[in-house]
């Protein structure tokens, strides 16, 4: 198409736009704790944004736009959650469990299932949702599961579980 039909201004604003952020498919589920960090954040994004539209000088119209885009994401998120009841058992692996396992190798690790959004590897806390989570899901102490990953599979132990009111 010749470059003369190409309306400047749409092309301009859609530079502007920011690509949406995927939502995942998979069911919302969260802790209390991932509840309250999904309200925070919403509450965080509002003030941000309202603080940048009211600025007496030019607000930032991508910086606005970015915000919003994230304002509709987390709105949907929080929209979406389920909270979980905490979990109690010693028995058997729940969201909200922390784990503690040991793989093939003997390296042993300690985590804890959480809801997408709460999800920190660097924390140990890792999304039900993910292959490892999933494997942990129902598990019971003793039981071996296998941890279907990318770099291979792996096989791992676990070796206790913890009610959620517990900290690492």
């Amino acid at each position: 198409m010749s470059r003369a039909f190409v309306n400047e201004d749409s092309a301009a604003n859609q530079a502007d736009t920011p690509v949406e952020r995927q939502v995942s498919e998979q069911p919302n589920y969260v802790t209390a704790l991932g509840l309250e960090q999904l309200q925070a954040k919403v509450a965080e994004l509002q003030r941000l944004h309202s603080q940048e539209a009211a600025r007496k000088d030019l607000p930032d119209k991508q910086h606005l736009a970015d915000m919003e885009r994230d304002l509709r994401y987390f709105n949907q998120r929080l929209h979406s959650a389920h909270v979980v009841a905490p979990a109690t058992s010693t028995h058997k692996v729940q969201i909200g469990s922390w784990v503690t396992y040991v793989d093939e190798h003997g390296t042993q690790k300690r985590v804890q299932l959480v809801g997408e959004d709460q999800a920190d590897a660097a924390q140990g806390l890792i999304n039900w949702g993910s292959p490892l989570g999933r494997a942990l899901l129902g598990a019971r102490q003793g039981d071996e599961v296998l941890w279907i990953r990318p770099a291979g599979d792996l096989q791992v132990e676990i070796l206790a579980i913890e009610p959620a009111y517990t900290t690492p």
